[in-house]
């Protein structure tokens, strides 16, 4: 089954369970989702469906960080629960030592000798762990490999 199919069976089965919580929040993915096709006027595949919820994740983020900040834990909260409603969709996170070896092997197939040739390394590194790891946090372990 695909991710978008999926996601659209879960929204039916929090429907009839009455989970309005959680039905917000995949209605949310469904709207992104549904916003994406018709802008580019394609059928978003499961790799795509993963960027949007990469994306969506990261702004989840920001906005606890910034509710959090200025005290507005109820806020926090539901951003929260919603994180976790997404990440549901993501395939199984790389652990640090398969991120560690990917990256290594990254290093190496690309030729990488210093900081300047990061965007190579990034290139081979991204559709490998494309929703599978936080680009963020190897973006600095590529960096720091590199000597920066």
């Amino acid at each position: 089954m695909s991710l978008r199919l999926q996601v659209a069976e879960d929204m039916k089965s929090a429907m009839r369970a009455k989970d309005a919580p959680r039905l917000a929040a995949i209605r949310l993915l469904l709207a992104a989702m549904k916003q994406r096709e018709v802008d580019e006027r394609i059928e978003l595949a499961d790799d795509q469906v993963i960027a949007v919820i990469e994306k969506m994740l990261k702004q989840r983020r920001d906005s606890i960080s910034q509710y959090e900040s200025a005290g507005r834990q109820d806020l926090a909260d539901v951003e929260k629960f919603e994180v976790s409603v997404l990440q549901a969709y993501l395939p199984q996170p790389l652990s640090e030592g398969e991120i560690d070896t990917l990256v290594a092997a990254a290093i190496g197939s690309s030729g990488a000798v210093g900081v300047k040739d990061m965007g190579k390394v990034m290139a081979v590194v991204k559709p490998q762990m494309a929703g599978r790891a936080d680009m963020g946090k190897v973006s600095a372990l590529i960096k720091a490999k590199l000597g920066g």
